[in-house]
């Protein structure tokens, strides 16, 4: 909840719309890249916990593997091939098996007595499909958290982006921007990032500084060199 609330800042910030970024069905969307069913990401997102096959007395080794073959036959059903007519299909279990190092018969097996793989296997199941081991054996918590870490770096990125074109404009590049010089470029920068979550605003005020640090080392070698 914590990075969710971070990213909520950022979008408010940046004027974009929450239901794309935060957009739970679909290819890209938070069920497809965490590997989450529909409604675990949406109840999540809602702060509610989410109950574990070992919440039931089920026993936790047992609630792991169901975990691990849960998110590969995820993998399965949503990375899918393209094929010679146009459409995509799932992968075949002899295809999966060549790109992961094992055997079509090992994968079968697998999947009918419900025991995942060990890790090696698993790393190059979820390899095959361009993941890291991360992606099958993370909690839901977590599973979606590593997504929403990634969509509030690229926000984080974006926004200083934003901040570093106010801060052009701040050194002169448009006189007609309306800022007012006398803040100085940290002081512009704390002031436009007043109403955002510390957590959020410090690393960007810190980007700015070393922009800024930079931009006067520069004007001086370029005044020592004139």
């Amino acid at each position: 909840m914590s990075t969710l609330h971070r990213i909520i800042a950022l979008l408010d910030r940046l004027g974009d719309e929450r239901e794309e970024v935060l957009r739970v069905e679909g290819e890209g969307g938070l069920s497809y890249a965490s590997g989450l069913p529909v409604a675990e990401v949406e109840a999540l997102l809602r702060g509610e916990p989410v109950t574990s096959a070992a919440a039931g007395g089920a026993d936790v080794v047992e609630a792991r593997h169901r975990r691990v073959l849960d998110r590969i036959l995820f993998l399965r059903a949503t990375r899918l091939r393209p094929s010679a007519d146009g459409q995509r299909r799932i992968y075949s279990l002899a295809e999966i098996a060549a790109g992961a190092g094992t055997s079509p018969q090992w994968l079968d097996k697998m999947i009918k007595t419900g025991k995942a793989p060990n890790l090696d296997h698993a790393a190059g199941i979820a390899e095959f499909f361009g993941e890291r081991i991360e992606f099958l054996v993370a909690s839901p918590e977590e599973a979606l958290d590593r997504v929403l870490l990634e969509i509030h770096k690229d926000l984080l990125e974006r926004a200083f982006e934003r901040q570093s074109e106010d801060l052009q404009r701040l050194e002169g590049r448009d006189t007609g921007s309306g800022l007012n010089p006398e803040l100085g470029v940290v002081g512009y920068a704390a002031r436009a990032l007043a109403e955002v979550p510390d957590d959020t605003a410090q690393p960007l005020i810190a980007l700015i500084e070393s922009v800024a640090r930079r931009a006067r080392e520069e004007r001086a070698r370029e005044a020592r060199n004139a």
